[in-house]
């Protein structure tokens, strides 16, 4: 099931953070390990997109208390660029437009930048046609400017078609199944599952079980009013799909979670 090594791949403890001035994350403690899928779950509001900005380095989501660590290393006194070296990587539930810019080129430039070297030309490429033809993906695909004019399912191939090519030491997959109807959500979750190993640590953000029935995690967390009230295995995320949200307030209001 778990492939730890002895250095985690993300190790949240006491994490608070605020958005202008609410606080959202009351206390999140969270160890993601190499060659481990954890999936966090709950319903919308809960904090679970807060999270996962957060350790980003979002600069609208204040950190008050708490610390956050990349394989091993103090990420809250990094820049966002710094952690994407690092090995962090986030896939975002609603991914930016940026006009002017082909996929290709944004690939390439953040190939470049995490690497820390210029990869030849050749070398690139040859490593997008592979990528691309494994998440069943048109070659012209790399022309397009990045995400402009995109479906929710080519968003989020895009996104996957990143986590290939720049290969973290830990994904955060902030919603990946927002928005994809079964193909997509197919091809997605199968471009994921080939990247398990055990030098990747990954995130999964979701309030839906369908993908999980693609990603079988290892851990499942369920994350209420800002806390992490719930842990278990993958069969947590059967109970959820039985029993709802709902059965999990009365446990946060009478403090057993």
């Amino acid at each position: 099931m778990s492939t730890t090594t002895s250095q985690p791949a993300l190790e949240i403890r006491g994490l608070r953070v605020a958005v202008e001035d609410r606080e959202i994350l009351k206390g999140v403690d969270l160890i993601v390990g190499r060659g481990e899928v954890h999936a966090l779950m709950g319903p919308n509001g809960s904090g679970k997109s807060t999270l996962a900005y957060a350790v980003a380095g979002h600069p609208k989501y204040a950190v008050l208390e708490g610390s956050v660590a990349i394989d091993g290393r103090d990420a809250l006194a990094m820049t966002v660029d710094a952690r994407a070296r690092a090995g962090m990587f986030l896939a975002m539930q609603y991914p930016t437009e940026i006009p002017g810019v082909s996929v290709s080129n944004f690939l390439r430039s953040s190939v470049n930048a995490v690497r820390g070297r210029q990869v030849p030309v050749r070398e690139f490429l040859k490593e997008l046609k592979a990528a691309m033809k494994s998440l069943e993906m048109n070659p012209a695909f790399s022309e397009r400017n990045v995400n402009e004019g995109f479906s929710g399912g080519e968003k989020k191939r895009h996104e996957i078609l990143q986590l290939t090519m720049l290969r973290p030491k830990i994904a955060i997959l902030d919603e990946t199944d927002s928005g994809l109807d079964v193909d997509a959500l197919r091809t997605v979750s199968e471009g994921v599952e080939r990247l398990r190993g055990p030098d990747l640590g990954i995130l999964l953000i979701t309030h839906y079980t369908r993908i999980l029935r693609y990603i079988r995690p290892d851990y499942t967390h369920v994350m209420f009013d800002g806390k992490i009230v719930e842990r278990g295995g993958p069969e947590l995320a059967d109970v959820l799909e039985a029993k709802g949200y709902e059965h999990l307030r009365s446990k946060v209001v009478s403090g057993d979670a």
